[in-house]
Formats: C-alpha cells, sequence, structure tokens
C-alpha cells in the first residue's frame, strides 16, 4: 500500500466525497493509535481532525501564548460549570492533528490495579484485568519511548516539596513519560523545542501514514450516517472559508465508523445523531480529576523552571482519594496564578526564581454531565461528590504542609482573591469555610462520558467499544474509561484503543 499524506482541509476547494474502510473522527491518542493499527492491517483509513496540522518543529518555536491561540481548544477557556458548592473547573483540551498528546507532561501511568479491581468487580467488566491489558500496555510503552524521569531532572521545586513530605512522611516516585532526549526545559505543555515529547503526532501518527492512512485537517464533522440501524459514514464541513469557517460539505462513507474526538466532543456527535436514546447515558457520569496547585516563595533561588515539567509524583494520599504531582510550567503562565496587582503584583513576579510550585488532583466518583449547546462546543457542568468535596481542602492543606516544611516563607494558595499567606496564616485559615466557587480549579482528564459497561442501561459501549444503539459503531477516546484512575490518563486511553482496534479487526461476540 503507497504512504499516506496529511492534507489541509483549508488549503482544499469543492465538496470532499470519499469511500474508505474505515472512517475516525479525531486524531489523538485514541485515534492515532486505531489509525495506525488498522491501516497497518491493510484497511483503507482516514482520519478527520477539525483542529490545524502544525508540525512538531512549528510547534516547538511557539512562544505559549501562540500554543494557546492555536492548539489548545478555545483558547483554553473551556470550563465546566460548578454546581452547587463545586468550583468553575478549567477543562483544557487540544484541537490540532495529534490531538491532546500534544499537550500533556507526557506522564504515563498504567491503570492502577485497585481500580481495575473495581471495574471487575463493581461494573462487571470481567475482561479487563492487569493480565489481560498487559500486552496493550507493553506495545503503546515501547512505541512510545515510555522511560522513567532520572531524579537528576527533577526540578528544585519538586525536590524542594519531596523534602517536606518527607519530612510529613510521604514517599515522592519518579515519573514514567513517553520522551527520547528530555533535556528539561518545562515547556511539555506547549510544544517541545527539541522534539522529545513522542506524542502520537511523532509515533503512532506516522506509521499510520507509512502504511496508507490519510489525514484531513480542518474537517469538523458535524452528523453520522445511519441507515438502517448501521453506521455507514460521517458528515461535516470543512473549514475553508475565510476566518476557518464551515464551507465546502465533506462526506465520508465507511465499512466501519469510528470514534475518538474525546469525552466532550464523541457525546455531541452521538447526540446531533439521535443515538444513545434507549440508554440515556451519552454525555453522563464525567469525571475530571478536579486539579490544584501550590505555589510557594523561598528565601533561597529555586528556578523551578529548569528540570522536567512532572517528574515525579507521590501516591501516598491514595487511600484519601488524593494523587500529588510535580508541575513547573513556563514562567509567563506560573505569574498567571500569582495574585495582586499593580505595583505588588510587580514586586511578586520579580521574585518568580524563588517561586515553587506543585499540584495535586482528586481521584473523582464524577459528577459531569456533557449537553448540546448552540455551538459546536458542548456545555459542560459538574457537580462534586459531596466525598470529594471534603477531600479538597485536605488536598490544599497537604500541598502546602509540604512546603512549609521544606522552609517555605509565604503560600499563594488556589483561592481566589486571597493574599499570600504566612506559614501560620496558612495553618490557621479556614479552607473548609471556603465557598466552591472561590477555588481555582483545573482538569486534563475529562472521562467516561460514553462509558464501557455490561448492559445498555448503564453505559454506552460494550467491552469491546460498539454502541449498544447502533451497529458498525464504534468509540475509542477517554469517554469510553469506566470510572475515574487517579492518575494521568494518557496511556490507560492509549492502550484501551489498541485493544479495541484489534478487536474491530477481529470481532468479538457480545458478552
Amino acid at each position: 500500500m503507497a504512504a499516506g499524506r496529511i492534507i489541509r482541509g483549508r488549503d482544499l476547494v469543492g465538496a470532499q466525497t470519499l469511500s474508505v474502510d474505515a472512517v475516525i473522527v479525531g486524531s489523538g491518542a485514541s485515534g492515532a493509535v486505531v489509525a495506525a493499527e488498522l491501516a497497518a492491517a491493510g484497511q483503507r483509513v482516514v482520519v478527520l481532525e477539525e483542529g490545524p496540522h502544525v508540525t512538531g518543529p512549528e510547534h516547538g518555536r511557539m512562544r505559549p501564548s501562540e500554543s494557546i491561540r492555536s492548539l489548545w481548544r478555545e483558547g483554553a477557556m473551556t470550563a465546566a460549570l460548578g454546581l452547587g458548592d463545586t468550583p468553575l473547573i478549567n477543562v483544557t483540551m487540544g484541537r490540532g492533528v495529534g490531538g491532546s498528546s500534544m499537550l500533556t507532561g507526557g506522564v504515563c501511568f498504567r491503570t492502577p490495579g485497585h481500580v481495575l479491581h473495581r471495574w471487575y468487580h463493581e461494573r462487571r467488566l470481567t475482561e479487563l484485568t492487569e493480565q489481560s491489558l498487559e500486552p496493550y500496555f507493553e506495545d503503546v510503552e515501547r512505541i512510545s519511548n515510555v522511560e522513567l524521569v532520572p531524579e537528576s531532572m527533577r526540578s528544585k521545586s519538586t525536590v524542594l516539596w519531596g523534602v517536606g513530605a518527607q519530612k510529613l512522611g510521604a514517599t515522592l516516585r519518579p515519573n514514567r513519560r513517553n520522551t527520547r532526549g528530555c533535556d528539561g526545559c518545562s515547556q511539555c505543555n506547549f510544544g517541545c523545542p527539541k522534539g522529545a515529547k513522542m506524542s502520537v503526532d511523532l509515533t503512532f501518527l506516522p506509521r499510520a501514514i507509512q502504511a496508507g492512512c490519510e489525514v484531513l485537517s480542518d474537517c469538523l464533522v458535524d452528523r453520522l450516517i445511519i441507515e438502517g440501524g448501521r453506521a455507514v459514514g460521517v458528515r461535516g464541513r470543512l473549514l475553508n472559508r475565510p476566518g476557518l469557517k464551515p464551507g465546502d460539505r465533506v462526506e465520508v462513507r465507511a465499512a466501519r465508523v469510528i470514534l475518538a474526538a474525546g469525552a466532550a466532543h464523541t457525546p455531541l456527535l452521538l447526540l446531533r445523531s439521535g443515538v444513545g436514546k434507549r440508554g440515556g447515558q451519552v454525555g453522563r457520569n464525567m469525571t475530571l480529576h478536579p486539579s490544584f496547585r501550590m505555589i510557594a516563595r523561598f528565601d533561597e533561588r529555586v528556578d523551578g523552571w529548569k528540570g522536567a515539567l512532572q517528574s515525579a509524583h507521590s501516591d501516598s494520599y491514595e487511600h484519601e482519594g488524593l494523587t500529588m504531582m510535580s508541575v513547573f510550567v513556563p514562567p509567563a503562565v506560573v505569574l498567571s496564578a500569582v495574585p495582586g496587582f499593580g505595583p505588588a503584583f510587580t514586586e511578586r513576579a520579580a521574585g518568580l526564581p524563588h517561586l515553587a510550585m506543585f499540584g495535586g488532583m482528586i481521584h473523582d466518583e464524577g459528577g459531569g454531565r456533557i449537553r448540546r449547546g448552540p455551538g459546536r462546543e458542548p456545555i459542560m457542568t459538574y457537580r462534586m461528590d459531596r466525598q470529594d468535596r471534603a477531600r479538597l481542602p485536605q488536598l490544599i492543606r497537604r500541598l502546602g504542609e509540604a512546603f512549609i516544611a521544606a522552609g517555605a516563607r509565604e503560600l499563594y494558595a488556589p483561592v481566589l482573591g486571597s493574599p499570600p499567606m504566612t506559614p501560620d496564616v496558612f495553618r490557621s485559615f479556614e479552607f473548609e469555610r471556603v465557598p466552591g466557587r472561590r477555588f481555582e480549579c483545573t482538569s486534563q482528564h475529562p472521562l467516561g462520558t460514553t462509558r464501557m459497561g455490561d448492559r445498555f442501561d448503564n453505559s454506552v459501549v460494550d467491552t469491546w467499544g460498539r454502541t449498544w444503539d447502533v451497529d458498525n459503531l464504534y468509540i475509542v477516546d477517554g469517554g469510553v474509561i469506566p470510572t475515574s484512575l487517579g492518575v494521568n490518563p494518557q496511556l490507560s486511553i492509549m492502550a484501551m484503543a489498541l485493544r479495541l482496534a484489534r478487536g474491530i479487526l477481529e470481532p468479538r461476540p457480545r458478552s
């Protein structure tokens, strides 16, 4: 089979009609994996991607602000509206060839054993065990070059939090990341200048293209073609009008229709196409891993940007439903979280070299939902489970106390409008009394909106990604992950996608 290519939809003129073996909507961590597997098996595959094609070197030369404008959905301003006593959660997602994998810190965790145990016993997903998933994790780790981050790559920011955490009885463990030749410039979320992060635009997509797959960027898919209860293709528009507005029509007919548009956007496509009414589960059960950061000021110079952006984590508080994760984004982004304005902000900004940062996330039960909005973006809402809401102050205290134990002089807590806190003020501050709307919260991990299950009334797809409602329609992205993971989901999504791809090639009977 001749090698494929990436076609920029914005440069095409006129309606486009294709007929292929498989059409995949979305080119991120899941779509790229499935495309590579099907194309290698001799299938004619086309991947449709709403976002632009930006090469790795082009992305690596961008400033963070350029990356956000070019490849982050809605300029990184998408959010889940907090219901009840829940924060507004900034949910950041990628929009480009390679999807969100280009914007992660590269952290690669396998699905924890205790999570799989829960899937087995509570969700009755008996096919998803550590032993059965082992070969898929191994293949993805090999192709993505997942490696252990050496201690020498830890920034001083991470080291300081680790020193304090150890004094309090916690342990800092090295992360595993999909990198090759990383020199620790702390730029992972905004394009690697060295091309060292092995995101899918550098691994699985080139394999797919070499095997004959074609990728069409700037193509907004808005509807499934369903005939006689069977998915037979998709329809959409090229974004080839001035301002990248929808223009010429695209129709792709396919023997297999595969959705990999992510947990936020695959449900929209299903809802627009009338899929999922029977079970009523489409767009529900969204988990987010609500995440919070703590900034601390030290007397000594920290230069927290010198080192890997996410080099280590602590699972010492997993019994509390908390995972602590090192992070230090580029300086301009760090300063956006520093409180104050005018002369006070200028003075604090000058102290940037003395700032350290660490983050943490909640292993949530999930209270999120995706609904159709007036445009092409979803309306996302999220209501924190009562137990998760109670964990929020505890997470903030765990983050801050470790920095205090390491000698921090001042803390910038993730509470909107709060001034810098001395250690004494921090310890006496009643975080439990702060309304949810005042907490600064973010997420990069939407999951579960088309979750996998054993029955149509508690899920959207079966254990092989097949929708209950429509034949020949598969979902392979993070939406199928049954519950929150408590760890960064990139590797779990990719391994699951590889498993589902092989199931597409060799169909199994429904359980």
